[in-house]
C-alpha cells in the first residue's frame, strides 16, 4: 500500500454547528487527512459525526427525529443548523482558477416544524434528495455491531446507504416509493377509494420499487467483486439480497419484474387491508452476508469477525467509488477501533489513506490511533468543545 496516495474524494474543510446536540456553536477547520476525535464518553464526539451524516438525505446515523437533535437548552421546537464547506476532488478543479472547487451545504430545522431545510451554495433545494447529487457518505456506529443479528430493517437501510453512495437517484426513488406505501395503506384502511386511482398508485409503486430493487442488485454484484478477495487482514464477504422483486430480477427482465410486482400489489389488496400493511415489495427485502473465508453466515461469526466483515464491505464500497466523478464517500467511523487488533487497525488506517476518502473517526483513547501518526489530524473533545490536539 502507498499511504501517501493522492486524495481523491470530497473533503469537509469547514464544519459549523449551531444549537446542534451539545453544541451551542462549533466551527471546525480541517483538511483532507483523516480526522480523529478523541475524548471521554459523552463528550460530544458522536454528535459531530451525526452532524456530518445530515449532509446526505435521511435521518442521520442515529435515525433521530428533527426535533431530537436541537440543543436541549435552546428550548423545545428550537431550530438547529449544520453547515459545511466542502472541497471537491482535485479532478473537479475550477477551470478558471485551476484550484479545487468548493461547495457550501447548509441544512437544519425550519423553526417550529418537523421539516428539514436544505441549501446548496446558498440556493434552497427542493428536497433532501438534492444532497445526494453533491455528497455521499457511509458510516459505522457501535449500534451496527449487531447489524447481522437483529431485524432486517437495519440491514435494508445499510444496503440502501451503500446504493445511495453510488447512485444519487436512489434517494428520490425510495422517497417516492415510501410515499406510495403510505398513501396505499391509507386508502385501503379507509376502504373507500377510486379503483382507478389505486391502480395508478400501484403502477407508480411498481415502477419505483422495481428500480430500487434493480439498483440494490447491481450494487451487490459490484460489491461481491470488490470484496471477493478481502482487503488485507479484513475477510472476504459474500453478499446477496433476498426479496420477491430482487429475486425476480434474477430471472426476468426489469420490465417483466415491474409488471409482476404491479400484479402482486393488486392481488394483495384484501390481505393488505386486513393486515394494515403492504405485505409484498422491496420494503420487506433483506441483505444476506457471509464470511467467505469461514463459509459462515455473518451472524454466526464472533463479534470481532462481524465487525471486520462490516469494515470490509464499507472499504469495498469506497474502493468502487474511487472511479466515480464524486470520488469515494465521506467515511464516518464511530468507535471503529473497538474489537480490532493492532494489525487490523494499522491496515484500516493505511487503506483510508490510500483511498483518499476523508474519514472522521472517534475513540476514547488516542493511543488506538497511534498507527495513523502524522497522516491524520487530531482533535480533543471535552464537554462540547473541540480543540486541536
Amino acid at each position: 500500500m502507498n499511504p501517501t496516495a493522492e486524495p481523491a474524494g470530497l473533503a469537509v474543510v469547514r464544519l459549523t454547528l449551531s444549537d446542534f446536540r451539545c453544541y451551542s456553536f462549533l466551527r471546525l477547520e480541517a483538511d483532507r487527512r483523516p480526522v480523529v476525535l478523541t475524548g471521554a464518553n459523552g463528550a460530544g464526539k458522536t454528535n459531530v459525526l451525526e452532524a456530518l451524516s445530515f449532509l446526505v438525505p435521511g435521518r442521520g446515523l442515529r435515525r433521530a427525529r428533527i426535533a431530537e437533535v436541537a440543543r436541549t437548552e435552546a428550548g423545545e421546537g428550537a431550530p438547529w443548523a449544520v453547515a459545511a464547506r466542502m472541497e471537491r476532488p482535485p479532478g473537479t478543479a475550477d477551470r478558471d482558477s485551476g484550484s479545487p472547487g468548493l461547495v457550501d451545504i447548509g441544512t437544519g430545522r425550519e423553526p417550529g416544524s418537523e421539516r428539514r431545510l436544505v441549501r446548496i451554495d446558498g440556493q434552497p433545494a427542493r428536497s433532501q434528495a438534492a444532497l445526494s447529487e453533491v455528497v455521499s457518505a457511509l458510516w459505522l456506529t457501535p449500534a451496527m455491531d449487531r447489524l447481522f443479528t437483529e431485524g432486517a430493517g437495519g440491514r435494508r437501510r445499510f444496503l440502501d446507504r451503500l446504493v445511495l453512495s453510488r447512485d444519487p437517484e436512489h434517494a428520490a426513488r425510495a422517497g417516492a416509493y415510501d410515499r406510495g406505501l403510505r398513501e396505499r395503506a391509507r386508502l385501503l384502511r379507509e376502504g373507500r377509494y377510486d379503483p382507478a386511482w389505486l391502480t395508478l398508485l400501484e403502477e407508480r409503486m411498481a415502477r419505483d420499487g422495481a428500480r430500487m430493487a434493480l439498483a440494490r442488485r447491481q450494487t451487490v454484484d459490484l460489491l461481491n467483486d470488490a470484496c471477493a478477495r478481502g482487503l488485507g487482514p479484513f475477510p472476504a464477504a459474500g453478499l446477496s439480497v433476498s426479496g420477491t422483486v430482487e429475486e425476480n430480477l434474477g430471472r426476468m427482465s426489469p420490465d417483466e419484474a415491474e409488471e409482476d410486482f404491479r400484479r402482486a400489489l393488486a392481488a394483495a389488496r384484501r390481505r393488505d387491508q386486513e393486515s394494515g400493511t403492504s405485505t409484498v415489495g422491496p420494503h420487506r427485502s433483506d441483505l444476506q452476508v457471509r464470511h467467505r473465508g469461514r463459509d459462515l453466515p455473518a451472524e454466526q461469526c464472533s463479534t470481532g469477525e462481524q465487525k471486520a466483515v462490516l469494515i470490509a464491505i464499507v472499504l469495498g464500497q469506497a474502493r468502487l467509488q474511487t472511479s466515480h466523478p464524486m470520488g469515494p464517500p465521506l467515511l464516518l467511523l464511530d468507535e471503529v477501533t473497538a474489537h480490532l487488533d493492532q494489525t487490523r487497525r494499522a491496515a484500516l488506517f493505511d487503506e483510508l489513506c490510500v483511498l483518499g476518502a476523508q474519514s472522521w473517526l472517534t475513540g476514547t483513547d488516542r493511543s488506538s490511533f497511534a498507527e495513523l501518526g502524522e497522516r491524520g489530524q487530531f482533535f480533543d473533545v471535552h464537554d462540547g468543545r473541540v480543540t486541536s490536539a
